[in-house]
């Protein structure tokens, strides 16, 4: 299976093109930078890890993942504190990383259990 056709590569790309066009009139550089760049490298480790060889592998690339999935959600919550968004978009943003945080998790298991 093509990693473009795993729903939570599908769900973290669409997630990530958010985030970018969210941001997009940003003057805090810095902040900008750091939320497009966690929400760029869920999908970018997805597809890595599925490109590899091994379970192990793809295993590892989907932990890292994951832990930028939790990076970003906690950046989706301070951008709601510093009122660059508002609650309800938050609410919808962390939402969406709780569901793909579970869907790696699972991935992970899975793919562990192979090796």
């Amino acid at each position: 299976m093509k990693y473009e056709q795993l729903e939570v590569w599908q769900r973290s790309f669409s997630l990530s093109v958010r985030i970018y066009r969210l941001f997009s009139e940003s003057r805090d550089f810095g902040f900008k930078d750091q939320i497009c760049r966690s929400g760029l490298s869920v999908p970018s480790n997805i597809a890595e890890g599925m490109e590899r060889e091994s379970d192990r592998e793809k295993a590892r690339f989907l932990s890292i993942a994951k832990g930028s999935i939790g990076e970003l959600k906690t950046q989706i919550m301070i951008a709601e504190e510093i009122q660059y968004i508002s609650s309800n978009e938050s609410s919808v943003l962390a939402s969406e990383c709780e569901q793909i945080s579970k869907m790696l998790g699972s991935f992970i298991k899975t793919l562990r259990k192979k090796y």
